[in-house]
C-alpha cells in the first residue's frame, strides 16, 4: 500500500529530526549520546527503506554495524570522561579544562588520552571517516532525499560536530 510506505518513510524521517536535535541542542554528552544513537537508528531505518530489494537491506546492514563501532567509541569515550571529570555536562567539564583541573581522575593521565581517541572514533564512524567509510556510499540505496539531505549533509556532518 502507498500510503504505508509513505507513513514509514515519515516516521523514519521524524525519528532523524529529533533524534538529531537531541544531539545538538543537548547541554551535556549523554544527550549527545542518545542522540547519536537515534541518528543511527533513523539511518539504518531510511536506508533500508526499499528492504524489498537486497542491496539495500544489505546497505542499511552495513551502514547500522559500521556507526555501531564508532558508537561503541563513543560510548566509551563518555564513560571516560565520567570517570575522569565525575560529570558529563559541557560547561562543567570545560570549566575543569579551564582551571587545568580534571576533577576525580581515577588514572595517571592515560584516559584524557583515552577519551580524546574514543570520540575520535565514533566521529570517524558517524562522518564515514577513513577507516568507517565504506557505508556511506552504499547508503545511497535509500529514497534521494535520504541519500541527499541526510547521508550527504546533516548525519555526516553530526560526526564532525
Amino acid at each position: 500500500d502507498k500510503g504505508t510506505g509513505y507513513c514509514r518513510f515519515f516516521a523514519g524521517v521524524s525519528v532523524f529530526l529529533f533524534a538529531m536535535s537531541c544531539l545538538v541542542l543537548g547541554d551535556n554528552l549523554l544527550m549527545l549520546y542518545l542522540g547519536w544513537e537515534g541518528v543511527g537508528l533513523a539511518s539504518y531505518l531510511l536506508i533500508g527503506y526499499y528492504y524489498q530489494r537486497p542491496e539495500a537491506a544489505a546497505a542499511a546492514k552495513k551502514a547500522f554495524i559500521m556507526n555501531r563501532i564508532g558508537d561503541l567509541g563513543l560510548a566509551v569515550g563518555v564513560y571516560l570522561t565520567w570517570l575522569e571529570f565525575g560529570t558529563l555536562e559541557y560547561t562543567a567539564i570545560f570549566d575543569a579544562l579551564q582551571s587545568g583541573s580534571t576533577g576525580v581522575g581515577v588514572a595517571d593521565g592515560w584516559t584524557a588520552t583515552m577519551i580524546h581517541w574514543c570520540v575520535m572514533l565514533g566521529a570517524f564512524g558517524k562522518s564515514a571517516q577513513i577507516p568507517l567509510f565504506t557505508w556511506l556510499p552504499d547508503a545511497m540505496e535509500g529514497p534521494t532525499p535520504v541519500s541527499a539531505l541526510i547521508h550527504a549533509a546533516t548525519l555526516v556532518k553530526a560526526g564532525s560536530y
